[in-house]
């Protein structure tokens, strides 16, 4: 009698579980199986390499029915197939993704292309409009003309505004004089309409430490408008001594002789946040040190210190540019200020001038309510 490996497997665990694994018939029947297979390891070994693993089981399931199958392991067809799949899955997705970045890219070509077209119009339309009207409304640095463009307003501007910038690429002395030239005009163009006080931002406050040519520029180009005989004009910036030029009486349309006086205000990037946070320190220094009680401060004090130091609030500002930028222009004093600009406009130009004038005539002042 000779058992195989797994015979002798099974007659072990029973022997040592107390004879209690088999009974007495399985364990003849282990026997009896041995000596119909002598050799029973050597040929299931061939069995199961001629016959297969599936076939094996059922042999020994017949001959052994008391010994648990065998698990067959999965068949390679099986696997392949789980490749084939995983594939498949694979090529699937990468296929969608291409096809969705593909949509994707050419959804943004059209869009791009038609925001292109559009803003090129846009561009050219206005190019167009604005050259026209600076023709047909060219003030020939007449003031008669001026003040006949806007003398069917039914509102001016007390305090007007302006935003300029200085090219950073631009040469220095030359950016200079255009900023100068450009203060200039429109200090001419507020004389000629009637407005008493404007006040010109440049965020780097180059123009306060040339105030003398400022106002030297100023004083020459309001004599090119009205002759010998012109508006006073004062220039001043904060905590900076002010220059003032002696009035000059000078005729309206009407006859009437009219001591004309503008006000031409530099101020800067300074003259903003800095300024408050300055009034903000120095007003609780004085509270610690109870020279003035916390309950008076408000904002009227605010309000009355800042336009005392800096400027009152203006009526309208003009921003001659493309876009509405402050570029840190004084928050505080804009609350209720009258913002124009013009679309791709780059320059400063009467027309526009004239349109913010026109803007502020027909706006509706709220004040909250």
């Amino acid at each position: 009698m000779s058992f195989n490996t797994r015979d002798t497997l099974i007659y072990r665990k029973d022997a040592k579980s107390g004879h209690k694994l088999l009974t007495p018939e399985q364990r003849l029947k282990l026997i009896e199986v041995s000596r119909t297979f002598p050799g029973s390891g050597r040929c299931e070994l061939g069995m199961e390499s001629l016959l297969g693993q599936s076939v094996m089981n059922i042999v020994l399931t017949t001959l052994k029915p008391y010994l648990p199958p065998v698990p067959s392991p999965a068949p390679d067809s099986d696997k392949t197939s789980a490749k084939y799949k995983l594939r498949k899955n694979r090529e699937r997705f990468s296929l969608r993704a291409f096809v969705a970045t593909q949509i994707y890219l050419i959804t943004y070509t059209i869009i791009h292309a038609l925001f292109s077209v559009y803003r090129r119009i846009r561009i050219g339309y206005h190019g167009v409009r604005d050259h026209v009207y600076s023709v047909l409304k060219y003030h020939h640095r007449t003031p008669e003309i001026i003040a006949r463009d806007v003398r069917d307003l039914k509102r001016l501007p007390k305090h007007l505004s302006v935003i300029l910038t200085l090219e950073e690429n631009g040469h220095g002395l030359a950016e200079l004089e255009r900023l100068v030239n450009e203060v200039s005009d429109i200090a001419a163009w507020c004389a000629s309409a009637g407005i008493p006080m404007l006040s010109v931002y440049e965020r780097t406050g180059i123009l306060k430490s040339y105030l003398a040519d400022t106002h030297r520029a100023i004083s020459q180009r309001l004599t090119t408008y009205f002759g010998r005989v012109h508006p006073a004009v004062t220039v001043q910036a904060p905590h900076v001594p002010s220059i003032e030029s002696t009035v000059s009486p000078h005729t309206r349309e009407n006859g009437e002789t009219d001591d004309g006086h503008i006000t031409v205000l530099l101020i800067s990037e300074e003259d903003g946040r800095d300024s408050l946070v300055d009034l903000t320190k120095t007003l609780a220094e004085m509270a610690q040190r109870s020279k003035i009680s916390p309950s008076d401060i408000s904002i009227d004090l605010i309000d009355a210190e800042l336009s005392e130091s800096i400027m009152g609030e203006p009526d309208l500002m003009l921003i001659f540019g493309p876009h509405i930028e402050l570029s840190g222009y004084p928050p505080w004093q804009i609350r209720l200020t009258e913002i124009f600009h013009v679309p791709d406009n780059h320059s400063v130009g009467y027309q526009v001038f004239l349109w913010g004038l026109y803007s502020f005539a027909g706006a509706e002042f709220r004040v909250g309510r």
